[in-house]
Order: structure tokens, then sequence, then C-alpha cells
């Protein structure tokens, strides 16, 4: 039997499915095993990635042992196809959130999944195990008509269809045994409905040719948001699976961007390291929508600029360094004790304390998105000026306090190097967008803080001896975050000490081709982070290195799966995936490599 079919797949073998505002993971044995359908970082509904006996889930896999897959997204959308081949016959397996024309035509969110026979038959079985709250509570399970199901508990609500008869499989389960002929297709939908709105009438189900128009209608959404995809660099196609998955990890209403689709998968197998990222951090969503911008899709910029400024109310004092992915603030963790966790890693943690901390770095992300958006030819209005003038202001004010810089450390907080750099540039481009949009501002004081923050990095945040920047001003250590000064302008890529840097990072954090984020203490290692890997080869391309760059990036891309989705981090010996799935900050971080070794090949090279 295929390894995937035993419990806990790892984590490479999932591919994600969304429409912007619901995430599931569906295995290669055809099961989705997490799902959030009401909204990507709300309770799941599937859960057993977490638990695999408590947190339920969905599942459409052959019905014998012997059986082989092939999977792909069908064009450049999050339209998942899985072949299934069994002896005496083949079929596909399409499962998608339908992306509509229009959300007030269907304002509920539908995850679809439509089996269609290729050749000879094919037996599968199908189970729906819906468990709300992450596992802790069981559905009420009622039969609303033919072939129609609801479930019911707490908040939460579905509708659930099937083509064929499903039968209850105890008191909080359906499941049924199906054989697809050539050309016949069966039809499973599981939509997310308010209880409230279940218990009065429920939605009319739609019918078997509307599903089939549905996935049409989704295929071409995709097709026009794709059709914006403006880039002719190496490896495009895989650029663009990375900007789907990013617009897979949006909100299409509110303009958030979220770090991963998933909680607690764990960096270090077993754990602790788990953490909830279905968030958005201002650092990783402004890296996601400038990568984007990049490459032809802007508008996403515009629309994460105005959910942070509406989210902190305008004003920097009301300013955190993450959200919920409706602009929520209290984002409290705490552990779910009752989930053994992905193979017995725990603690299962929801929300995440880091929505307290001081990371200073998000002035200068904010006014990197301002500046690189008033470059795009606009101009920010007052009230964006006057937010600006705040965000600008708190970093001058703010800079020499020690915070958690950009890796959210637990511990006591430290003079960083690169928060330092952050708020030095967003000093550099509050007085660059002054001066271009003629507007009033206290470019005196703002001028003597750059200066003082310079020298302050250049002094303290410099090892003199070596002739590197240094992690932060109270060590001599080093940290892949350095890789990013060039970006805002604090240095030249070509610069001796910016060279002399990027060598000792790889030196010292360089692990089979792959970098880590820093050294931790012994006992308590993690993988490689594979943005990290990326940034070094944004740095080498800069520096034209490139034959070390393209050599590096090729490395990095061994770590993605078949379908080219990215973990947080991964582990060269073992070859497999760890962290959260997939993660936002690598694949824009994989856009960012391959734009910048596109920019700097001789001219009519190819991939």
């Amino acid at each position: 039997m295929p390894r995937e079919n035993q419990p806990y797949p790892p984590i490479a073998d999932y591919a994600l499915i969304g429409d912007s505002n619901s995430a599931a993971l569906v295995s290669r044995s055809g099961s989705v095993d997490w799902c959030c359908i009401r909204r990507l970082d709300a309770g799941s509904c599937f859960g057993r990635l977490l638990d695999w006996e408590k947190g339920g889930y969905c599942a459409v896999t052959p019905a014998g042992e012997e059986w082989d897959v092939s999977r792909r997204y069908v064009e450049s959308s999050l339209v998942l196809e899985s072949t299934f081949k069994v002896p005496g016959g083949e079929a596909r397996l399409y499962d998608f959130f339908a992306m509509p024309s229009s959300r007030e035509e269907y304002p509920y969110r539908q995850l679809f999944r439509v089996l269609e026979g290729v050749r000879g038959h094919a037996e599968f079985s199908v189970g729906v195990f819906p468990r709300f709250d992450y596992g802790e509570l069981d559905p009420w399970l009622r039969q609303e008509g033919v072939r129609l199901y609801s479930a019911l508990g707490g908040d939460d609500g579905l509708l659930i269809y099937f083509d064929e008869e499903l039968m209850k499989a105890g008191d909080h389960g359906l499941e049924a045994t199906v054989t697809v002929h050539a050309g016949e297709r069966v039809r499973l939908m599981v939509m997310s409905v308010p209880p409230e709105r279940l218990d009065l009438r429920p939605p009319e189900v739609p019918e078997p040719e509307e599903i089939d128009r549905r996935l049409e209608e989704t295929l071409g959404w995709w097709r026009g948001w794709t059709s914006r995809f403006r880039y002719r660099g190496i490896g495009g196609p895989g650029v663009l699976r990375s900007a789907t998955v990013i617009k897979g990890l949006m909100n299409d209403l509110t303009g958030a961007v979220a770090a991963a689709a998933t909680t607690s998968l764990p960096e270090r197998p077993g754990g602790p390291l788990n953490w909830d990222y279905r968030y958005s951090w201002i650092r990783d969503s402004f890296f996601a929508v400038r990568s984007l911008a990049e490459i032809g899709f802007e508008e996403e910029a515009d629309r994460f600029r105005r959910f942070i400024e509406r989210s902190a109310a305008g004003s920097a004092d009301q300013l955190q360094i993450m959200y919920g992915m409706g602009g929520e603030r209290r984002l409290n963790e705490f552990v779910l004790e009752n989930l053994e966790g992905y193979r017995g890693a725990r603690p299962v943690r929801v929300g995440n304390a880091a929505a307290g901390q001081l990371q200073l770095d998000v002035y200068g992300e904010l006014l990197e998105l301002a500046w690189r958006w008033h470059r795009r030819g606009n101009s920010p209005d007052d009230d964006y000026w006057r937010f600006l003038l705040d965000i600008v202001d708190a970093a001058a004010e703010r800079w020499r306090e020690p915070d958690s810089g950009i890796w959210e450390v637990r511990d006591d907080p430290q003079h960083f190097v690169h928060s330092k750099v952050m708020c030095w540039a967003a000093l550099d481009k509050g007085l660059r967008l002054a001066e271009e949009c003629m507007r009033r501002a206290p470019e005196r004081r703002w001028a003597k803080a750059r200066q003082q923050i310079r020298e302050a990095v250049e002094s303290e945040g410099y090892d003199a001896e070596r002739g590197v920047f240094t992690r932060s001003f109270e060590s001599r250590e080093l940290d892949a975050a350095l890789l990013l000064l060039p970006r805002v302008g604090f240095v030249e890529h070509a610069d001796e000490r910016m060279v002399r840097t990027v060598q000792a990072v790889r030196e010292e954090l360089e692990q089979d081709g792959l970098l880590l984020r820093y050294r931790r203490k012994e006992g308590e290692e993690e993988g490689a982070f594979l943005a990290c890997s990326f940034w070094l080869v944004e740095c080498l391309a800069h520096q034209g290195r490139l034959e070390e760059a393209r050599e590096l990036f090729d490395r990095a891309l061994v770590a993605g799966n078949d379908l080219g989705l990215f973990s947080e981090e991964y582990d060269p010996a073992s070859g497999e995936a760890l962290g959260n799935f997939p993660q936002a900050l690598t694949h824009l971080s994989h856009i960012e490599a391959a734009i910048a070794i596109s920019r700097h090949l001789p001219a009519g090279a190819g991939a």
C-alpha cells in the first residue's frame, strides 16, 4: 500500500486548494486532511493533519490497495487534478474551491470534488467526517433531503451533497462506495453555511450540470487572473505557480495575506517549534505583494496597503506586526491540549503571541510599500500621508530600542541589525516621499535620525576584524537576515562589506546547499530555512556570481514538491519538508530570486 495511505503523510505529499478566503490541503491519496472553509484562519472542519483520529477528513480514495497516482494543477489555477490508475481502470479527481464570477451569485464557500472516469472502471471509497473547532466538536448530522445532509455545531454549519447515496457511518460521518466508468462523473459538494441559515431553510443544491459549470467558471477566473502575468525570465512556470500560491493565501475581500495555510506543522520533527501562521504579518505580506507587483499583479499591493492602514486605524500607535485575515487584533495564543499533533509534534497552537511583540522592521516595510506604490505613479492623499508621518516618526523615536526581530525571538529582545536598518529605510523613504510628493515633514529631524542609525550599525553592528555585518549589536554571530540589507539601499550588493558578509553567512550557515536562519543551540536545531536560501541566490546574482546563483537556485527548487509547493523549512538529510505549508515567504523569495538571476543573464540567454 502506498506510504501516503498510512497515518500522517509527509508534508510535501499535500496540495493546496483555495479561493482567496478558504484553504484546504489534499493528500496524494485523495483525502482532504486540513480545511478551514469559513476562512483560512478560522477553526478547521477537517483537521486530521493535526490528529489522525479526532481531526476529521473528507476522502475520495481508490477502494483497493493497488493503485498509482499522478497529479497536477489544471493550467495555472489552484484546481487540482489527481489521476488514479487502478487494476481495470483510471479516473480523475478534480478538487477546487469555487471561484465564481460573482460572489453575490454564490455567497457561500464551496468545496467541490468531481470524480471522472477515464477508462475502464474504478471503484472509490468516499468518506465525509466533519469535526468542528479543530476536532473538539463532533457535529450534529441531519438528513435534509435526497443525498443531502447538514452538519451543525457551535457557529459552524456545512451542507453536504453527493450524486450517489451517502450512508451514515456512526453518528457523525457519511460514507459510500462508488464505481465510475469512462465518461461518467460523480460530484461531492461541501458548502459552508451559517448554522442559523441551515435551520431556517438550506440553500438549494446545485444540479450536476451546474457543478460542472462552476468548475469551468473557476478555471476561467484563474485564467483571467494569470493573464496579468508579466515575466519573461528563467523558470516562468514555477514563478507563476508561486504567484498562484500567494494569491491562494490572500483574502480577496480584505487584502490580507496569510503567511501559510496551516498551524503547528513542526519546524523540528516531534516539536515543540509549532506555530500558527494563518495570519497576515506586515513583513511577509509586504514581501508577497512586492513580488507579485514585480511580475504584473499590482492590484494586490494596493489592497494590502489599504488593509494595513484600516487595521491600524490610520495610526502608528495602533500598529501591530500582524493581524487576523479580517484585520482582527486579538490573536491570543493557546494550546489545543486534546490534539496529538502532526506525527506527535506538540504543542498544537492556535493564535500567535508574536502579535504583541515589538518588531521594528515593520516601519521600514510599510514605507517601502508606500514608496513603491508612489513610484508606480501614485501619491499619498492627506489621510495616508498622516499615517506615513506617524510611522516615520515612530521609527525615529524607537530605533534605539531592542526588539524581537524578524525571527520573533521569544527570549530577551536584542538590538538586531536588520531591525535597525529597516528603521533607517523608513526614514530614508519618508524623506524621499516628502521631497517628491512635496509634503511637509520634519525633514531635519528625520535626516539626523537616519544618519545616527547608519553610524550605529556601521560601528556596533559591524565586526571590523572580519569586515562583516553581525546579527545584533550584542554579538559577533551571523544571521541570514543580513542578506536583506541591500534591498532597501542601506548598502550596495557590490560593497566589499556586503560581499564579505554574504560569504561569511554562507560559510557559517550553509547546510548541504541550503541556509539556516542562524545557528541555534545544540539540541535545538531546525531545518534549513528555504526563504534564506533564495535570499542568498538573490545576493549572488546581484554580485555577478551567476553560476553560483543558478546552482543554488536549482538546489533550492529540489526542496519543493511535485507540484512546485514549498514549505517553510527542509531537512536535507531526510529530504522531508518541515514547518507550515505552503509558506508564502518561501514562494515570494523564489520569485525574487528568479527575477534577480534573470536581470543579470545575457540577452537571449535561455532558462
